[in-house]
């Protein structure tokens, strides 16, 4: 089975550990500019090949797709506009692309949850099965690797069994392993049209105070099958990254979240400082603290830099 991203042996920035976050948003006929995250935009189905073409010109070749459907669903079990976006990428650039695919229920719930809610309640049983549904559709249409972020108990472990019913025996999992609730994820859940009600998500993300609950919950998702973990928001986590690749083994990595991100754009536009010196520092010490890869939403910018 090829490892898409192996743990380093050196702590050297480069283009092949960075991942670009791109949506495609199914309410959109053109591109709309997501607030505060620089020239990062949601794309209609049409025009994301474009987006992308440019992106690998630039030497970007791995992305976490986000895709936002137009209609919310109570029960989430049509993917197909997801399957129809994943195999227009993979069929048009083929191997030329490593595609990642963010499988969560926040964009397409009522109540913008990563699972299904029931009486201000996650239903497990029920939001397990729809996870099911989507990334076997995933799979299906091309993905390289299935990104599971909802933080749900058991998810990968759920997800390893469906993927051996369907013979998706190598089908590789990133697991947003050690996810915080946290508040840098504002403009994110603006684009992704997630924002969530009725309740918050600490039911099912972590608290940022427990370093053990934080660790063991990655330690958790490699015993279930994850190929890959993640310490997210990034630069808030960049502690735990050592720690988990010693009690696991595998490969980590950090992602930069939006709100992070924005406040280097924010810096930058108040003339506090200079973008491309902003960020290039800041992964710079994402690679000093052993990350395997970087999700960040400057991927495009930094590469002719590297």
């Amino acid at each position: 089975m090829k490892t898409f991203f192996p743990i380093r042996k050196t702590n050297k920035l480069s283009k092949q550990i960075l991942i670009q976050p791109i949506f495609v948003d199914q309410r959109l006929k053109s591109p709309k500019k997501i607030k505060g995250l620089g020239e990062n935009y949601s794309w209609s189905h049409n025009a994301i090949l474009r987006s992308v073409e440019k992106d690998l010109k630039k030497g970007i070749r791995n992305f976490l797709l986000f895709i936002v459907p137009k209609e919310k669903q109570k029960l989430p079990e049509d993917f197909s506009f997801h399957y129809e976006v994943i195999r227009s990428l993979k069929n048009h650039f083929k191997k030329d692309l490593t595609l990642l695919i963010d499988t969560c229920l926040c964009s397409i719930t009522p109540d913008g949850h990563c699972g299904i809610s029931q009486n201000k309640k996650i239903n497990l049983p029920h939001t397990h099965y729809a996870l099911g549904l989507a990334a076997n559709t995933y799979l299906e249409a091309g993905a390289d690797i299935i990104a599971p972020s909802d933080m749900m108990k058991d998810t990968t472990q759920y997800l390893r069994k469906v993927f051996s019913e369907n013979e998706f025996h190598s089908a590789q999992i990133m697991s947003y392993s050690t996810k915080f609730k946290s508040g840098f994820y504002g403009p994110f859940r603006e684009a992704a049209n997630s924002t969530p009600k009725g309740y918050d998500r600490s039911s099912y993300q972590l608290p940022v105070s427990d370093r053990t609950k934080a660790i063991q919950s990655s330690i958790i998702n490699a015993a279930q099958g994850a190929n890959y973990l993640m310490v997210k928001p990034g630069m808030t986590s960049i502690d735990l990254i050592q720690d988990i690749k010693a009690e696991t083994l595998l490969p980590t990595g950090a992602y930069q979240v939006s709100g992070e991100f924005a406040s280097l754009q924010l810096l930058d536009s108040q003339g506090l400082g200079k973008y491309p010196d902003l960020l290039i520092e800041s992964l710079q010490v994402f690679s000093r603290a052993k990350a395997d890869y970087i999700i960040t939403y400057g991927a495009r910018d930094i590469v002719s830099y590297l």
